[in-house]
């Protein structure tokens, strides 16, 4: 039997729990991205958004149920939505005769909106037109970036750092040779950027490194860059700052080279070399009446003279 305040106490429990849960903490958990549909959207949006939940799974929130918001006039619904989830990323899907098969990637620091682009699909297949074996869910995938533009142009760099944050999923010690499996190919050329994904076959070589190979997969997007909200410098730098207690320790004395060789110094007392002992020689041993040994040899020695003719 129950009693009134054993009720209010598991209740009382379960909500500091849940609220541990939201805090701050050191190392933040897995990034979880919430996945929403505006209120117009074409079969095309609706199955790619299906098909990057599956590569996003299980650390992402699929709503099912159309949002009538516009992300770059309006941002409130996406921050109520991302606190109720407790996520901090977040992909949102629309089709709209000015701007057709539209996909925004984004992600929020503190509950607001950091920053998003809007991405046009061009081209797409999906996961089920490709009819080859796929990928266990939750598989960490490795990315691969191509193009000088991911390095040159401000976009595609912040591009780049959200498809990194929103597809790397978890942080892991240790990696097993099995385990990387998943390739996503991420291309930038010619003001396009294709994105293709991968599996990786270990196939024998008749050598302890086996020979790989690649196998499309999917899905496969053809995407355009449209609309972009960047964050501003400040601000960018303040959602990447690192606390105190996770920031390595100055070790004295210690340093590395450009190849990560370490170095010790080692700091000794001043040294007295006249009580050094040194190796001590025949030759060099005093006799008892004071006279050196070599003083006895060089009298001994016959004396040469000069005789002219």
């Amino acid at each position: 039997i129950f009693t009134l305040d054993h009720l209010v106490n598991v209740r009382v429990l379960r909500s500091k729990r849940f609220l541990e849960s939201r805090a701050p903490k050191l190392t933040e958990n897995v990034k979880t991205a919430m996945i929403m549909k505006g209120g117009n959207t074409s079969q095309t949006v609706t199955q790619a958004l299906k098909d990057i939940y599956s590569l996003k799974k299980p650390n992402a929130v699929l709503y099912k149920k159309k949002n009538i918001t516009r992300p770059f006039e309006d941002s409130t619904s996406l921050e109520f939505f991302s606190k109720k989830s407790d996520c901090s990323l977040f992909l949102f899907g629309s089709h709209n005769k000015k701007r057709p098969n539209n996909l925004i990637f984004g992600r929020l620091f503190d509950f607001h909106v950091l920053d998003m682009i809007e991405l046009g699909i061009e081209k797409y297949v999906s996961l089920s037109e490709i009819k080859t074996s796929k990928c266990p869910e939750g598989t960490k995938p490795m990315l691969v970036f191509a193009g000088e533009a991911f390095d040159v142009d401000n976009d595609l760099k912040r591009l780049k750092s959200l498809l990194l944050d929103f597809f790397r999923g978890p942080t892991v010690p240790a990696v097993r040779l099995a385990g990387l499996e998943h390739i996503l190919h991420f291309t930038a050329l010619d003001g396009k950027i294709y994105m293709r994904s991968y599996r990786c076959l270990l196939k024998k070589s008749g050598c302890r490194t086996p020979r790989i190979e690649l196998e499309e997969i999917g899905p496969s997007f053809d995407f355009v860059m449209r609309r972009t909200h960047l964050a501003s410098d400040d601000l960018y730098k303040l959602a990447h700052r690192q606390p105190k207690a996770l920031k390595p320790k100055k070790k004295k004395n210690i340093s590395h080279d450009a190849f990560g060789t370490k170095f010790g110094r080692v700091h000794m007392q001043k040294q007295d070399l006249s009580k050094l002992q040194t190796r001590k020689m025949k030759g060099l041993r005093k006799r008892k009446g004071g006279v050196d040994s070599t003083e006895d040899e060089a009298a001994a020695a016959p004396k040469q003279v000069k005789v002219e003719s």
